[in-house]
């Protein structure tokens, strides 16, 4: 088998999706933005060749790569990346190869666009917060009046929270429209007063779910990107409705053989045309693995190795490791912004048997992922939320 891996060093953890099919004898064929010497040891370990192309936007350098690729080993069997930014890319190669496992840039419109994913979700049935695509501030301000304030207004097409703004009233959503780039299509939503769940896992060729956990985040990444706040998740098993919700969105598009991150909001109160407290509203879909540090969560918490069991569901389309929820995984991260009441020392000398990492984050993450982090186990949802409390309880003001 034959898998060319799109910018296989970034996130630096990725490259254990290479390693994992390299160890059952796939050839792993790495095209990247990185000099060979510069993507590290690990990723050059888990790759059989590579090829540096100093812009991955220059699509004839990147066409030639992969042709080269194919006149010295055969058919290529999949194009990954598992990075949402060049998810098009990936599709633009299937569709010039003619390689059908995966989707072509048809699809990819469908699961890059957030108003095209709000749709997928309400043919679904599962109900999302009112949206629209303004034209003109006037656009704007006329939504805005009729869902009421505050809203939020974003990219219809980017990734993560980035150039994301909330208005409050219709002052600031001018502002927020004027700082936008007029060259970019935005989509503006009604605010929802809940918190994200996600549904995460890998399928088969089917589509059936061989492996399947949720990520809870209180604090909303948009206000821990753009207020600074401190950044929280928690990985566990999924409850029954956001499982039923997301495997009905798996039906809605090309989901064979994938890593999938799908999102929702629960309502944390009742809102007048959403919903009850605890209904369960789609918000986007991701059709590659989860972001940050959310792969190894996974493991730590189900005692298995998603890598392991994605690399199986491309070669054997089958699960063979665990898929059982075993203990609570939580990320805290804290920002150099902000004074917190205990030092790294006093952390590491509370928590230190729960931590199962501690890691400073890349600069590129840190907006979303704290300048510093710990990943921590719990057996219990009361010290879960001790663990959290502690390490992020903030300094008295003076």
């Amino acid at each position: 088998m034959n898998v060319i891996f799109i910018s296989p060093h970034f996130p630096s953890h990725f490259f254990n999706f290479c390693a994992r099919l390299k160890e059952r004898g796939v050839n792993v064929l790495g095209i990247g933005d990185a000099p060979w010497d510069a993507i590290g040891a690990p990723c050059r370990n888990s790759l059989t060749e590579y090829r540096f192309i100093g812009d991955l936007h220059d699509y004839d350098a990147v066409y030639r790569a992969v042709a080269d690729y194919i006149f010295h080993y055969g058919k290529i069997d999949y194009i990954e990346s598992e990075n949402e930014y060049w998810l098009d890319l990936d599709a633009h190669i299937r569709e010039d190869f003619n390689i059908t496992t995966g989707p072509k840039t048809a699809e990819t419109e469908r699961m890059t666009h957030k108003s095209l994913m709000k749709k997928a979700y309400q043919d679904a049935g599962i109900p999302t917060a009112r949206w629209t695509l303004p034209q003109s501030l006037e656009d704007a301000l006329i939504f805005a009046r009729d869902v009421g304030y505050p809203v939020v207004l974003k990219p219809d097409k980017g990734v993560g929270a980035s150039n994301t703004g909330r208005a409050d009233n219709s002052v600031e959503l001018e502002i927020v429209w004027e700082k936008r780039d007029p060259n970019v299509q935005f989509i503006e939503e009604e605010y929802v007063p809940g918190h994200v769940e996600t549904f995460d896992g890998i399928t088969d060729s089917d589509r059936n779910v061989l492996f399947a956990a949720s990520q809870i985040v209180p604090v909303s990444l948009m206000d821990a990107v753009n207020n600074g706040e401190d950044v929280v998740s928690y990985c566990q098993a999924p409850t029954p409705d956001l499982e039923e919700a997301g495997k009905q969105i798996l039906k809605q598009f090309d989901t064979r053989n994938i890593f999938f991150h799908f999102e929702f909001f629960r309502l944390d109160r009742d809102k007048e045309g959403l919903g009850k407290k605890g209904t369960l509203l789609g918000l986007e879909v991701n059709m590659r693995a989860p972001g940050g540090r959310i792969p190894d969560k996974m493991n730590y918490a189900y005692d298995t190795d998603v890598y392991t069991i994605w690399a199986d569901s491309l070669i054997y389309d089958k699960r063979f490791m665990s898929g059982e929820f075993k203990r609570y995984i939580t990320h805290v991260g804290r920002k150099d912004s902000i004074g917190y009441a205990k030092s790294e020392e006093e952390i590491r000398a509370r928590w230190g048997a729960n931590v199962v990492e501690e890691f400073d984050v890349a600069p590129a993450l840190a907006n979303e992922m704290g300048n510093h982090a710990w990943l921590l186990r719990a057996d219990s949802l009361e010290e879960r939320n001790e663990q959290v409390r502690d390490i992020l309880q903030r300094k008295a003001s003076v």
